[in-house]
């Protein structure tokens, strides 16, 4: 390669240098400004981000800045491009910085040949550090204090998790507690485990929501109203079996078939609910004929009830109603129900009395219940007013008396009469209370009364 080649190729390359050079220069002033501000906010979601989440993402939040710096380089240099310099542009800023006379272009053109590469070069064009790296600086600082200035999650606090729901506390206790004692069938206890398990897996945050307060006051009022129906007709079964076996024969047909049909009814509402006894204690009332009870030996129906009453004793503790071994509220309604129905024909203990109807005592015998009978002449008759004479106590508006009358009309006759003309001046003006007038209002009614 001769001489001339090798300036040309040179100043070529040089040319190439400055133009990148410069190109460069433009593309990072474009890029300070969005750099920055982005750099800011980042740092802003990062802190946000770290205090919020138990477990930092940090594989996703390489991917997405180096998806956003990327975004930001293609910008900048969008927006720089027409600042930008190509290499024979640079070559003319290299001659004119140098002074040397368009000796570069003219070489260029084949006019000249190429001068000597000179052993000092000035392009003309100069870095300044200090615009160029402090919006860089200034990022990486934002970045660096959001990823390791130490921030506690919310979660992490030195209270600990978020606590459940009390009402979650409570249903897990009753499904514990039903199914350590047997009292209900597994089907029923799965069930409300799942329900339960769905709000548990909601976020923390969800936990105590308007949906999530609404599901579990559903939720607990489902399981109350199945123990409370549970409750109820087991409690109606011991009852009704209890006074088959206490009468022994001597209760009315009327009675027993009240009894059979409490016993009937309870039975069915414990084969029908959603929470059922155990199967081996519904197998057992199933098999049980309530008619025949001399066919059991007293020792298995006091076990058969007691252990029914066992079961309504752990659903009432479940609700949370009365004393253990006390009397629910549905016990109690349902006993005062029987003591008021009690009496002769109702299967009460009173069937058998002595006296009444020709015995010793004579009498109708006992009382039919603790209220007694209802008599059937009672009767609600007519409405009937109320009238008082004592006219001293009447308020404004009271209605005193009512009359029947006519109206009176003057039937006298009226002959022809000649029309009236005017017989004196209008005197309205005096009717008017004069002194009481302010003296424009005074003048005002002279004026209208002219």
């Amino acid at each position: 390669m001769s001489d001339q080649e090798s300036s040309a190729a040179q100043w070529r390359r040089l040319a190439r240098h400055v133009s990148a050079k410069i190109n460069m220069a433009w593309w990072f002033d474009k890029l300070a400004v969005p750099l920055l501000v982005s750099s800011l906010i980042g740092s802003c979601l990062i802190l946000m981000a770290r205090r919020e989440l138990v477990q930092f993402p940090w594989t996703k939040t390489v991917i997405i800045g180096l998806v956003l710096l990327l975004a930001m380089g293609l910008m900048a240099w969008w927006r720089a491009r027409s600042h930008f310099e190509s290499p024979a542009r640079a070559l003319v800023r290299i001659e004119a910085s140098m002074r040397m006379r368009n000796s570069l272009s003219a070489a260029k053109q084949g006019v000249t040949p190429w001068p000597s590469l000179p052993e000092t070069i000035d392009d003309g064009t100069r870095w300044r550090w200090s615009r160029l790296l402090a919006p860089l600086l200034a990022a990486v600082l934002f970045l660096g204090t959001s990823l390791f200035l130490p921030v506690s999650a919310r979660t992490d606090s030195g209270e600990g998790p978020l606590d459940e729901p009390q009402p979650w506390k409570d249903l897990q206790a009753d499904i514990e507690a039903l199914g350590e004692d047997n009292t209900v069938q597994e089907e029923y206890l799965k069930e409300l485990e799942n329900r339960l398990d769905q709000l548990r897996r909601k976020k923390e945050q969800e936990w105590y929501s308007h949906s999530s307060v609404e599901a579990t006051d559903a939720l607990r009022k489902m399981h109350g109203s199945e123990l409370e129906r549970m409750e109820r007709n087991l409690r109606k079964a011991e009852r009704a079996l209890n006074n088959l076996q206490k009468a022994d024969g001597k209760m009315s047909d009327a009675g027993k078939q009240r009894m059979l049909n409490e016993f009937e009814k309870a039975l069915q509402g414990l084969d029908q609910g959603k929470m059922k006894p155990n199967q081996k204690l519904l197998d057992q009332l199933k098999e049980l004929d309530p008619g025949n009870l001399e066919q059991l030996s007293g020792e298995k129906l006091d076990q058969l009830r007691e252990n029914m009453k066992q079961h309504a004793k752990n659903c009432q503790q479940c609700q949370g109603g009365g004393e253990p071994g006390g009397q629910g509220q549905g016990d109690g309604e349902d006993w005062l129900d029987d003591l008021l129905n009690e009496g002769p024909g109702n299967g009460g203990p009173q069937e058998e009395q002595p006296g009444g109807n020709g015995g010793r005592n004579r009498g109708p015998g006992p009382a039919p219940g603790v209220l007694g009978q209802i008599s059937p002449d009672v009767n609600s008759g007519d409405l009937e007013g109320l009238e008082s004479k004592d006219l001293s106590k009447s308020l404004p508006g009271d209605l005193l008396e009512l009359n029947d009358g006519e109206h009176e009309v003057d039937r006298s006759k009226v002959g022809l009469r000649t029309g009236g003309n005017v017989g004196g001046e209008a005197k309205g003006g005096a009717r008017v209370w004069k002194d009481s007038l302010l003296p424009s209002e005074k003048s005002a009614l002279k004026e209208f009364f002219k």
